[in-house]
């Protein structure tokens, strides 16, 4: 699908407030309530906004420790990575987790009570003979930024 600038206002818009209404959200990209509404709907449907999220502010919830863990296989079969992966998908307390190429297989962002729970967690992992390696632990100790927002316009200024 071929985004135009008001697709992309639209795009701003919504991820700086996913509580917009549809008024004001008209208002802030230049149409009328309709258009605005079916350009909306045309971005759902194409799968270019795929959900509404509040961002929760995690440390107002509860003490929480963030690490970063770079991790690699034993063996790099497709079954293996399916494994692994699957085992991913089913732990909430990994938030995110990476693919990449270069020197290590995988890195993950894991959220934890503490310390000693992220260990825990990482012991169970190492129990379930996932095929993990060697794994990296990096602590969070300062979050410099965390932004929400994707530059969405900047990565297709030339396109739009």
């Amino acid at each position: 699908m071929k985004l135009d600038a008001i697709d992309l206002r639209i795009l701003d818009a919504i991820q700086r407030d996913g509580r917009i209404t549809k008024l004001a959200l008209a208002e802030k990209v230049g149409l009328s309530p309709t258009p605005c509404w079916m350009r909306l709907r045309k971005l759902e449907k194409a799968g270019i906004i795929s959900g509404y999220h509040a961002h929760v502010a995690l440390r107002r919830v509860a003490p929480v420790a963030s690490v970063m863990v770079e991790l690699t296989l034993a063996n790099h079969r497709q079954a293996d990575f399916d494994r692994f992966e699957r085992a991913v998908r089913d732990t909430p307390e990994i938030v995110c987790c990476w693919s990449v190429g270069g020197g290590v297989d995988y890195i993950m962002k894991i959220v934890a009570a503490d310390i000693d729970a992220y260990q825990r967690l990482i012991d169970a992992l190492l129990d379930r003979e996932l095929g993990i390696a060697r794994y990296f632990t990096y602590i969070v100790t300062k979050t410099v930024k965390e932004e929400p927002v994707l530059p969405v316009s900047l990565l297709v200024a030339d396109e739009a």
